[in-house]
């Protein structure tokens, strides 16, 4: 694809002996929300973690705009255009809900746009702003879950990897924060999701990858793929 941002090829993934992500390809046009939708264990989240630096795949290679990113650390790899949002939110419990978002501007081109992007933050999630002094360990799951959207977009990223930030949350929620994912991806920002729910991610998504045992084994926009097709890659029948 001539205007892929993150293109993965062929990568193996181990957690020491343990081969979690087996030959696995993807890629993700830029403006786009993608899903990778699978049961618990399939390995999307591995397969996050591994674009985001947190592993480093044994065979294969990750691109993102371009440039080969598979020996980066997390760090760098903000500072090229990834953030995440980590499944659990993993907030900084004993720091303001403004401390927390501080933490997300740590480089150079994001702490010099700090105030547009807290302001922007704000826009997005204005019960932030009225909850900017209390300790982030007060706020509800929700609340939560919009504090870790808001510092991954605190260092004004190309691509953000949404880890199953739906888990746990109301209904009523889950529908609110895949409103502001929306409304984040309406602003160029690509969107990379993982999600055991498949209606939600059906719903959200122009492309879906699904993964089973550690492989992709489906890809495909939402509307061209069947119900069927979906259900035996998910359930690897």
């Amino acid at each position: 694809m001539a205007n892929s941002l993150l293109r993965v090829q062929k990568i193996d993934v181990f957690y020491h002996d343990f081969h979690a992500v087996w030959d696995a390809s993807l890629e993700v046009e830029e403006a786009l929300v993608v899903s990778i939708i699978g049961a618990n264990g399939a390995g999307k989240s591995t397969l996050l973690n591994t674009i985001a630096g947190v592993l480093r795949p044994s065979n294969g290679t990750i691109e993102f705009a371009g440039k080969k990113i598979n020996g980066l650390m997390p760090y760098q790899a903000v500072q090229e255009g990834i953030s995440m949002v980590p499944e659990g939110r993993r907030m900084f419990p004993r720091l303001t809900v403004l401390e927390n978002l501080e933490v997300g501007c740590y480089t150079p081109k994001a702490r010099k746009r700090k105030d547009e992007a807290i302001r922007r933050t704000y826009e997005l999630f204005p019960i932030l702003e009225e909850r900017k002094n209390q300790l982030s360990i007060t706020l509800s799951g929700g609340e939560q879950q919009m504090l870790a959207i808001g510092r991954a977009l605190m260092c004004e990223p190309r691509l953000i990897l949404f880890d199953e930030i739906s888990l746990g949350l109301a209904p009523l929620v889950i529908k609110n924060i895949y409103q502001r994912v929306k409304l984040i991806n309406s602003e160029g920002i690509t969107a990379l999701l993982v999600e055991q729910d498949i209606q939600r991610s059906l719903k959200s998504s122009h492309k879906v990858y699904i993964m089973q045992s550690g492989r992709i084994r489906l890809e495909g926009k939402p509307g061209e793929l069947s119900q069927e097709d979906i259900r035996k890659a998910y359930f690897g029948l």
